[in-house]
């Protein structure tokens, strides 16, 4: 039974368009696949403490609840076969709620090595979808905005030995609800041809 890690970062939590997809994207991975949905925003992570800081570099004992924390968030990632990441970009980059997580789980001697000054990922590489949602365009002839956001999470996702990183794109939603409808559309449509995803979604798999 495949392993899902379902992270959401949307304000707008169950109405977002991006998080309606994503929760769909998992549905359609397997019938019987096991979701572990992790929301960021509604089960916020608390800032990262000195203590924390200690403990990742050794000065201070690992029972420190943040690093139990980050043990956590780590294992989680580890159980997972899939890892489906929905986001938003907000002012060009990542939100608060998802560069916080990043800093839990992006660890020294526990996730990436450093060897001959190049940082080596100790995770195991596995699919990763990110399900990329702006009220603006950032793609094509209509773009009039910056994306930093995409370069940035798979470079950092690289870096722990994430590799196998899609991007599925949802520009324009602050247009009104055809815009809306239009690009989960078109977002479903590319989904079509990737053989991860079934062409339905499984309505007996819960998310």
């Amino acid at each position: 039974m495949p392993r899902v890690l379902l992270i959401e970062c949307s304000p707008n939590d169950q109405a977002s368009p991006g998080g309606q997809l994503a929760r769909e994207m998992a549905r359609r991975i397997h019938p019987k696949a096991e979701v572990t949905v992790r929301n960021l925003v509604r089960d916020p992570l608390p800032p990262l403490c000195a203590g924390y800081a200690e403990a990742v570099v050794g000065k201070s004992n690992c029972e420190e609840e943040a690093f139990l924390l980050s043990e956590q968030l780590i294992g989680e990632l580890e159980a997972s076969q899939y890892l489906l990441i929905s986001t938003p970009m907000h002012n060009y980059m990542v939100p608060a709620a998802l560069k916080l997580w990043l800093d839990y789980v992006v660890r020294i001697r526990r996730t990436f090595e450093i060897h001959d000054g190049q940082r080596i990922g100790l995770l195991e590489d596995r699919p990763t979808f990110v399900v990329l949602s702006s009220g603006g365009h950032y793609l094509g002839a209509k773009a009039k905005q910056m994306d930093f956001l995409s370069p940035y999470l798979r470079h950092v996702l690289g870096i722990i030995g994430l590799h196998h990183v899609e991007y599925i794109h949802l520009q324009g939603l602050a247009g009104g609800e055809v815009e809306v409808a239009t690009a989960l559309q078109q977002a479903r449509e590319r989904l079509s041809f990737n053989p991860v995803f079934a062409a339905e979604p499984y309505p007996d798999v819960l998310v």
